[in-house]
């Protein structure tokens, strides 16, 4: 069936015509977010933060599986912690948000708002940690994080996000990076599974990895206008900070040793690579899975007064059915505005499933029914509305992840010349699959000549190549990496 493209929704630029305007467009029509006075701070509308309740709710089960339990440390950072790690300080000082006064007087001290809480959490680590047997810690906390972007987009990159980082401390180095690849795991099968979204996951490299990591792991999305979204990521620390923040215990023997961390997380940015990855010139289009509602039922009006009340009261009989069923579901009886302008409303809202009943559906004894994914339609007989839903959900949920598939596969080009690889870079909006020498000088040269950026090298490609050859400067090369441009 194909897309609904019989009119242009007022307001809305078609994304095919502009990906950038259409996404600034759609988050405000859709009733995402608005803006506010904070320079590039957004208020998070019920419509966006029901999206992050449910990524919150899945992952959070998640993490406890794992004993990972929740904490709370605080937004202000004493200046002083971030000096003692020189390249986390580095990695974010052009981010830093600095407090120096308060309360009508000069601090002592400058307190950062937190970009991210390691050093403050590492100290407190410091205290509670003492022995063998306090590991392994697993500490979690959702939160907010402050960082003084100079160009802003709402939910990819602003001031101020809300987000999940997850700290760990262990006895071993293997203990660690286990648990920094289970978090990357975490994240890759909630795009999947719940955002049908396919996504790569991977290592960084080593000017794109974390400061203060031994080993960055990332999730990446590959958006419509090929540009590359870093979606989630999870950092081995080995004992970097341990040994600055100075975290250690006694050992069975009472031998001091340093611990192995772990931090990861997951943000509000999240949504924004929803959005981009799914909506269309109608609108925002949302997985069942996260939906809410992910049915809306709409009373077509009567001009008969009679014939009216009973639509509306039918409709709420069917609506009372879905949601005991347990379908998140809403009742839109809005005669005051036309049918048109309702449906345009939902369809912008990106909602999957449009129930209509009028009068000829009463008779009939059937509803009607338009999937948002891809506008088919069709008539649900009253008796079999429950059992039908569910298999309709199901079928969008699997053909939104199906197109992401898809979407990614031809959105990515395996490249083996220089001049390939610059030909494309200027000409494709696409991801490049090349070898690579993997030295940071061939990658600044990358990144000056083409804009491209390396994104990952990706898990399941990991696979040494014998007398390869780095695309870009001709040495030796036995991986192949992912590179494109970034958000």
């Amino acid at each position: 069936m194909k897309k609904n493209i019989n009119f242009i929704k007022k307001n809305l630029t078609p994304k095919s015509t502009d990906v950038a305007k259409w996404y600034n467009d759609v988050v405000l029509l859709a009733k995402l977010i608005d803006y506010s006075d904070v320079r590039g701070s957004m208020v998070i509308r019920a419509g966006g933060y029901s999206i992050w309740e449910k990524l919150q709710a899945v992952l959070d089960k998640k993490f406890k599986s794992n004993d990972v339990e929740n904490y709370y440390f605080p937004l202000l950072i004493p200046l002083h912690l971030l000096n003692k790690e020189k390249d986390h300080l580095e990695g974010f000082s052009p981010e830093l948000v600095i407090a120096t006064h308060a309360g009508g007087e000069k601090l002592s001290e400058p307190y950062v708002l937190r970009p991210t809480s390691e050093t403050i959490m590492y100290k407190t680590f410091s205290k509670w940690i003492q022995s063998h047997r306090d590991l392994p810690l697993k500490v979690n906390q959702w939160c907010n994080v402050i960082r003084w972007e100079k160009r802003t987009y709402p939910f990819l990159r602003s001031t101020e996000f809300l987000w999940q980082e997850g700290h760990t401390v262990h006895r071993t180095a293997q203990q660690a990076i286990i648990m920094a690849e289970t978090a990357l795991k975490w994240y890759k099968e909630f795009y999947r599974d719940y955002f049908a979204i396919s996504s790569y996951s991977g290592i960084k490299s080593n000017q794109e990895k974390f400061a203060g990591a031994t080993t960055t792991y990332s999730i990446e999305l590959v958006a419509p206008n090929g540009k590359a979204l870093q979606a989630a990521t999870s950092h081995d620390l080995s004992d970097n900070f341990s040994k600055v923040f100075d975290i250690s215990y006694l050992d069975e023997e009472g031998q001091k040793c340093y611990p192995y961390q772990t931090s990861w997380g997951i943000s509000t940015r999240a949504i924004g690579g929803l959005i981009l990855a799914h909506g269309d010139d109608s609108g925002i289009v949302l997985p069942p899975k996260i939906a809410d509602p992910q049915i809306v039922v709409i009373a077509i009006s009567s001009k008969i007064k009679k014939q009216q009340a009973k639509i509306v009261k039918e409709a709420i009989i069917i609506k009372q059915e879905l949601a005991k069923s347990g379908f998140r579901v809403k009742l839109d009886t809005d005669f005051n505005l036309s049918l048109g302008k309702r449906i345009n409303e939902w369809e912008i809202k990106g909602v999957p499933l449009r129930m209509e009943i009028g009068a000829k559906e009463i008779k009939n004894k059937k509803i009607k029914f338009i999937t948002r994914e891809n506008f088919s339609n069709g008539w649900i007989a009253f008796s079999e509305i429950k059992l039908k839903t569910g298999k309709i959900l199901a079928e969008i949920q699997a053909n939104l992840l199906s197109a992401s598939i898809k979407s990614k596969k031809e959105q990515t080009i395996d490249i083996k010349t220089r001049d390939e690889f610059e030909e494309v870079a200027k000409t494709k909006k696409v991801f490049i699959r090349a070898l690579w020498c993997e030295t940071n000088n061939c990658e600044d040269k990358i990144k000056n000549k083409t804009k491209l950026t390396v994104r990952v090298l990706e898990n399941d490609k990991n696979v040494n190549v014998s007398n390869g050859k780095c695309v870009f400067c001709n040495k030796r090369a036995n991986r192949k990496w992912l590179f494109a441009k970034s958000y």
